[in-house]
């Protein structure tokens, strides 16, 4: 047996640094692929709450500051708003009360002030478009004041750098500012801004452009503001022009995404709500890359390609749209370690965790350039794999995927198992890397009954469900490229894990399954919403499962919105930490589906409507990354948590997970393809549609009618030969 070493007792060094919260300031989120801007309802970016806001370009924050005024002041707020397609940001603004020389010259409420924002290719396009609706002439001036820190997205969340690169002096040009930041990478980074029409520059950072309406008179404005690294030239367009071409092609990018994928629509216009924002929100978070379209983790802090998040997002959307699965498949293959290397974490067959651009990556200040400090996103790869073939029947991307499934099945059994023990287990092998490397990888997240910290090597216990999961796809993906001998292996080492599994890692005294075997293989006996992904695989034994179900759903687990990651009062319960006591949706997507899995459709029903109903009381109807553990209280939204991302891309997917858990929707790449395991519906979701769903080379429209003991399933429209099965 390895020996066991001693968690190091350090601060968490990837924490997020609050002195405020931002849980009140409404942020608004655009994103297109590698930039993403946080603003306020103004539409303005200002150093308030944690200072994150910002336009963000590959790992770096390229503007700063952005606040537009008019005559010195801030125009009054009407309305400010993200499209539901999440295409464009829009505010409609007035103007104050304006006086000159103590002479009210424009009273509010007369010129009314729209501007709008949108995001694409690497610019952030800006339209203001005046309208004044008063029976005199007036005239005013618009002002913009801009600012660009050029600070690392580690730097923005609190990390300090004992020194910096050079800021350049800002330069003007009649209608642009340049600003510019000379890296210690030796990369130059440019923010562009340009108008439309020449502004008069004060002090370099601020434009003012004088306007003047007449009665009924109407005018518009264009700003672009461009993020360019190392040798990007400028091609762009005139701001206008740029502006209307660009809005063009995001709708049309919409459509074509719209068309691709199945639509779920319901008798329950809030659920609605809930179901169009997490679609838009999964859109808007996807990039495309060279592999094909990856959902980046969340915004602010994870905007870029995470194993773990993407390939669990993945499976939430499978049954919808598997070429997001296909996508995520292909860049991780791509990125599959093939050597050991310590500083990175990398080991041969191991999956990438995450990948970052930003000066602080590229000098090695952060281990994140291509970090690889995950122990479960290679046993998640193995999974998806096998659920992506299922799902569509893809035989020619299944045979060239294999050889990474065999090195990634390689890495479970050498280096994931490195004491020989059966189970698979990590400890931290670089001085900057992740504590704990689970999905909960905050540094405190596990630890024993007393509170205690577990020594490492650690073995979780729902790592040990993945690679039983892992183990069967294997097989049935062996069996596609003619592998029968290998297939009969992995299925036995699968049935042999889940016999050792439940002899180990159960714990009678807390009728549930331990969090974690620590380095000398002593259980970590603490009630945790870990459990829940165990469930989702099967691998827990069924009369062990039913038992667990009840912990899960017990008032010390279940608050009312969701199932806390610790129990209410384990040692380190806090409903305020990151993963000792809080809520993270993409977590009770993966209990409901663990719950439905072993027959308890109530149960899951109950899930969903915590999810559901937390959606109603939250801005844009979008779920965070995560929110505090709180009970629930009448009359009272969830607690929002001050630093989660929004939107967070498995926070997105987990409507869609608990939609397929209650209608029990499983396919087949053989007849019936659809397979419906006692159907269930809430009281509060009456119909519900599912057009658009495609399976093989078909294509089907479903309608679903809730009865008071069970689902009507009936056929819409059907083109192609797709059969259906339901149990009932």
């Amino acid at each position: 047996m390895a020996e066991p070493k001693d968690v190091i007792q350090v601060d968490d060094r990837w924490y997020v640094l609050a002195t405020s919260s931002r849980t009140d300031d409404r942020t608004r989120v655009l994103k297109h692929d590698d930039l993403f801007g946080l603003f306020d309802r103004w539409g303005d970016i200002q150093p308030i709450g944690i200072g994150d806001q910002g336009l963000y370009f590959g790992g770096t924050r390229f503007l700063s500051r952005l606040e537009f005024n008019v005559n010195d002041r801030r125009p009054l707020l009407l309305n400010s708003n993200v499209q539901e397609d999440n295409a464009l940001m829009v505010v409609d603004l007035t103007l104050p009360d304006l006086y000159q020389d103590d002479v009210l010259v424009i009273r509010k409420g007369t010129v009314h002030l729209f501007r709008s924002k949108l995001l694409w290719q690497g610019r952030c396009y800006e339209h203001v478009a005046l309208h004044n609706y008063g029976g005199v002439p007036v005239s005013f001036e618009l002002e913009w004041t801009f600012n660009a820190d050029f600070r690392d997205v580690f730097e923005v969340r609190g990390a300090r750098r004992p020194r910096r690169g050079r800021l350049l002096p800002c330069e003007n040009r009649d209608r642009t500012l340049i600003l510019g930041y000379w890296g210690l990478d030796d990369v130059l980074r440019e923010t562009q801004i340009e108008f439309s029409r020449t502004p008069q520059w004060e002090d370099g950072y601020k434009a003012r452009i004088a306007c003047e309406l007449s009665p009924g008179g109407s005018d518009d404005i264009y700003v672009t503001m461009s993020c360019r690294t190392g040798s990007d030239s400028d091609s762009s367009a005139l701001p206008g022009v740029g502006y209307r071409r660009a809005l063009r092609a995001h709708r049309a990018l919409l459509k074509a995404r719209r068309r691709g994928r199945a639509a779920v629509f319901t008798s329950n216009e809030q659920f609605n709500d809930w179901l169009n924002r997490s679609a838009a929100d999964l859109h808007m978070l996807t990039s495309n890359l060279d592999t094909g379209p990856y959902p980046y983790a969340g915004t602010p802090w994870f905007s870029t390609p995470f194993g773990r998040d993407g390939l669990v997002t993945a499976m939430q959307t499978l049954w919808l749209e598997p070429d997001l699965a296909r996508g995520v498949l292909a860049f991780l293959a791509a990125w599959q370690a093939d050597e050991e290397d310590p500083a990175i974490e990398a080991e041969p067959g191991k999956i990438l965790h995450e990948m970052r651009g930003g000066e602080m990556a590229a000098l090695g200040e952060v281990p994140f350039a291509r970090y690889y400090g995950t122990v479960d996103a290679t046993p998640l790869f193995v999974w998806l794999a096998g659920m992506y073939y299922r799902r569509t029947g893809d035989r020619d991307f299944v045979a060239s995927l294999w050889p990474h499934v065999e090195r990634a099945l390689a890495w479970i059994d050498h280096y994931g198992d490195s004491d020989g023990d059966g189970f698979v287990e990590y400890a931290c092998h670089c001085a900057n890397g992740l504590v704990q490397q689970g999905w909960k990888d905050s540094d405190d997240s596990v630890f024993h009954a007393d509170g205690s910290d577990a020594p490492w090597p650690i073995a979780l216990c729902e790592v040990q469900a993945y690679v039983y999961e892992a183990r069967r796809e294997a097989a049935v993906l062996a069996r596609v490229v003619g592998r029968y001998d290998y297939a009969a292996v992995l299925e036995q080492q699968a049935e042999s894990l889940k016999r050792h599994f439940n002899e180990v890692f159960w714990c009678e005294e807390i009728q549930t399954y331990a969090l974690a075997l620590d380095g000398l293989k002593r259980p970590c006996k603490v009630r945790t919403s870990n459990v829940g992904h165990v469930l989702a695989t099967g691998i827990a034994d069924e009369t062990l499962a039913r038992r667990a179900v009840r912990t899960l759903l017990s008032r010390d687990s279940f608050n009312g919105w969701g199932v806390r990651t610790v129990a209410k009062g384990e040692a380190r319960y806090n409903p305020m930490s990151y993963h000792n006591g809080s809520v993270w949706p993409h977590d009770c997507g993966f209990t409901a589906a663990g719950i439905a899995r072993y027959g308890r459709k109530e149960d899951v029903l109950a899930v969903m409507t915590g999810l559901f109903d937390a959606s109603i009381c939250l801005d844009l109807h979008r779920l965070p990354e995560l929110f505090c553990g709180f009970n629930r209280l009448r009359g009272q939204g969830p607690t929002l948590y001050p630093v989660a991302c929004r939107p967070q891309a498995w926070a997105s997917g987990a409507v869609f997970h608990v939609l397929q858990s209650s209608l029990g929707l499983v396919f087949s790449p053989e007849k019936p393809q659809l397979r419906f395991f006692h159907p269930r519906l809430p009281d509060y979701l009456h119909r519900l549609e599912i057009t658009n769903l495609r399976a093989g080379d078909g294509v089907i429209d479903l309608v679903f009618h809730r009865h008071p003991r069970d689902v009507g399933i009936n056929v819409l429209r059907k083109e192609g030969d797709i059969e259906i099965a339901i149990v009932v």
